[in-house]
């Protein structure tokens, strides 16, 4: 089993009302997630304030579940891994949107917090290649607010790997609570991988202490743009070399349309990218991360410091997550493909 901590966001995306069309709530552009959770009727973005029809009616909120940590819990139930979700989620809309997504994946969600606050919400602009840029609603949101007595190492049962990062390690007052528990978890022998998964809107490059989180992460994935932001100037082969002296055994830096490196202890390899039609890019590397721990889960290389992995099973690892990627690009939104569509 692979315990996934982190959070959930709801991921909008604008829609425009047809042209003369005033009635927004209810319409087309009308708020709703997948399985039938459907979002508040008529959310017609952060203002909510409805126009009159016309080009004045204003903008429709199509949201879906996403989160980077929820989407990894996703995909990697549909790949067929058992995963578990340690995720503080609201009792809100959004978050009954949340349980249901993750409950309908095969996600167990025994672990996870039912929390007060509201839940986070991100509107996304998507580029010509299919890449969002987001804006985030935050502030004192559910997902951030772990203590430490919500985070004791029992949550994770018998999981072999906990994977972490986004912002639940940075984005305080709960980031503490989060490292604290990766870092127990590595002492008992748990496998632990880590995303950076940037978002430069809601935390600054010091907030991202990669080189802290090496000293007991054994898989660290992240993407071209993590590393450009992280790291400025530096080369992918540069950064791994950094990172695996501070700790980190495994390292993938994927490349989108380049494909990925992958760098054991400092020995490296490429593996290339699946060409498919994109829809677009969210939730892909949340997806590319769960075929990696997958193939290395379903491989019994999960659980202690990743001892029994060579390059020739890392690079078997990437290129089917390569495959997950691929496939989740296919189609809007963060869904990641189920074992079958493979």
């Amino acid at each position: 089993m692979i315990a996934v901590l982190g959070e959930c966001v709801a991921d909008g995306f604008t829609e425009s009302p047809p042209a003369g069309d005033a009635s927004v709530p209810g319409g087309p552009s009308s708020a709703s997630g997948p399985s039938g959770a459907n979002g508040p009727s008529g959310a017609n973005g952060p203002s909510g304030a409805n126009g009159e029809g016309g080009a004045g009616a204003g903008l429709g909120l199509r949201v879906l579940p996403g989160g980077g940590p929820a989407n990894t819990a996703v995909a990697l139930a549909r790949l067929g891994t058992r995963a578990r979700f340690l995720g503080r989620l609201s009792g809100d809309v959004f978050g009954e949107m949340f349980r249901a997504r993750l409950a309908a994946s095969g996600v167990d969600l025994s672990a996870a917090v039912a929390a007060a606050e509201p839940s986070t919400l991100a509107v996304a602009a998507l580029d010509e290649s299919g890449r969002a840029a987001y804006t985030f609603y935050a502030q004192g949101t559910a997902d951030w607010q772990w203590t430490r007595d919500e985070l004791d190492l029992a949550r994770l049962g018998t999981a072999s790997c906990l994977h972490t990062g986004s912002l639940a390690l940075v984005k305080q007052p709960g980031a503490a609570a989060v490292e604290e528990f990766a870092a127990a978890a590595a002492a008992e022998r748990v496998t632990v991988s880590i995303d950076p998964n940037v978002r430069p809107s809601l935390a600054a490059r010091d907030d991202y202490q990669v080189e802290r989180w090496c000293a007991y992460a054994d898989v660290l994935r992240l993407s071209d743009d993590d590393l450009a932001f992280l790291l400025p100037g530096t080369t992918a082969e540069a950064a791994c070399d950094r990172w695996h002296a501070a700790g980190a055994r495994l390292i993938v830096v994927t490349l989108g349309e380049k494909g990925a490196l992958v760098s054991l202890d400092g020995e490296r390899a490429t593996v290339p990218a699946v060409p498919v039609e994109v829809a677009d890019t969210v939730g892909a590397g949340d997806a590319f991360t769960a075929g990696l721990l997958h193939h290395l889960e379903g491989k019994g290389l999960l659980g202690g410091r990743l001892d029994g992995l060579d390059l020739d099973t890392a690079v078997a690892a990437a290129t089917f997550a390569a495959r997950v990627a691929a496939l989740t690009c296919t189609v809007p939104g963060a869904d990641p493909p189920w074992s079958h569509q493979l």
